[in-house]
């Protein structure tokens, strides 16, 4: 009963360090609040179109022009104009005029009208990978659709109507959770989880950093703290007095950003947001545990800052987890944004349940279990050599 008595002293103190903290305030109202916005908006729309490409038509032919009718028709190419030779066409590249070239050889119509194989090359732009995509996943379908034609045309030109019906094998996809195969709808869902992690770690380690301060100033004790209270009731008590200043936000960038911009919205709401409640718990902890590296308020920047582009690799994001290394896998398994991410996407984009991602919701239990007890280590060990060192100096304690 005396711990939980000191732990809800501490989370009603915390509450009203909190509230009186502009810093935190910004980074734990305001930043989560527009950075989802602001990320939403630049990743829309969802897909690159109208990607300029030119032409090198060699061919001049019938066939050669339905080639190019067929691209141009593509939602995402727009055809920037005919090239006399590549030499040209290349110059309109190194100007950023256009971002593919599309050449055809002499010989593209008449290899098709003597049924062999042609070929006509495209020359993409790398250095952005959504008009790569676009532009390989448009031709892959343009390409399909004149073996098609070809195929039927041949078929009919031997008399067998019946048979001249396209391809013998119709391919038919089916997208999961990102119905548009667009980049906000794959990238967000994973992003606003990520957020929700690094803002709090921003705050718990700006608030953390600021009471260090405090305690220097004040021979080891801080003034605006409950100094009486045993190391794990301090951890708990600040992990749910923030965890709880949060939940509110986090019901804003789970549920209302994607309805916002139609991003997919499929799970059941109080399956994400009972996943969420261990996340946000197992950050704060977090945090808390980073405070031995955060001496001063500011300091919390360079750390945050420093772990944010690792914390996005590790999650799967940009590189699928299945694909890492045992050794960073091991790693990413200690992020609370890891699992949060492959849970959230789950439920949000494949409405799965909360049931169907226990694998997640335990690794994320385990980490506020471990990171509590490691935070509370960590903040006896800092308070005890910070009181040591004013109370071994008779001369600073006088």
């Amino acid at each position: 009963m005396k711990w939980f008595r000191n732990t809800a002293r501490v989370f009603r103190q915390e509450w009203k360090v909190m509230l009186t903290d502009p810093g935190l305030i910004l980074f734990f109202v305001a930043l989560p609040l527009m950075y989802p916005i602001v990320y939403t908006l630049i990743y829309n729309p969802e897909q690159v179109r109208k990607i300029e490409v030119a032409v090198v038509d060699d061919c001049r032919s019938q066939e050669s022009r339905e080639l190019v009718r067929q691209a141009s028709a593509s939602p995402a190419f727009a055809l920037y104009g005919y090239a006399s030779n590549m030499s040209e066409a290349k110059d309109w590249w190194a100007e950023q005029k256009v971002y593919a070239i599309l050449h055809i050889p002499y010989d593209y119509g008449k290899k098709i009208n003597q049924m062999e194989q042609a070929h006509a090359t495209m020359y993409t732009d790398m250095s952005l990978l959504l008009r790569y995509r676009a532009l390989m996943s448009a031709m892959s379908s343009i390409q399909m659709k004149l073996a098609s034609d070809i195929t039927t045309e041949r078929i009919q030109a031997l008399g067998a109507e019946s048979l001249g019906v396209g391809m013998p094998v119709q391919t038919v996809s089916h997208f999961l959770g990102d119905t548009q195969q667009g980049f906000a709808s794959f990238v967000i869902p994973g992003i606003v989880v990520l957020i929700m992690q690094q803002s709090l770690i921003l705050g718990v380690g700006l608030l953390g950093g600021t009471a260090r301060e405090r305690r220097r100033k004040n021979f080891g004790y801080d003034p605006l703290g409950v100094n009486d209270a045993g190391a794990l009731a301090q951890v708990w008590g600040k992990a749910l007095a923030y965890t709880i200043f949060y939940i509110p936000v986090a019901i804003y960038i789970l549920h209302y950003v994607p309805e916002f911009f139609h991003l997919p919205h499929y799970g059941n709401p109080v399956d994400y947001l009972l996943l969420m409640f261990p996340l946000l718990l197992a950050s704060a902890f977090l945090g808390q545990l980073a405070v031995i590296m955060i001496w001063e308020r500011e300091f919390v920047f360079l750390v945050v800052v420093f772990t944010s582009l690792i914390f996005l690799f590790l999650s799967g994001l940009t590189w699928p987890r299945y694909s890492m290394s045992p050794f960073w896998l091991t790693i990413g398994d200690f992020v609370p944004a890891t699992w949060g991410i492959e849970g959230f996407i789950r439920i949000n984009s494949n409405a799965a349940t909360l049931a169907e991602n226990a694998r997640c919701y335990i690794a994320l239990w385990l980490q506020v279990l471990v990171y509590s007890f490691l935070a509370a280590m960590v903040w006896k060990y800092m308070v005890t050599k910070e009181r040591a060192k004013f109370t071994s100096s008779p001369a600073t304690a006088q």
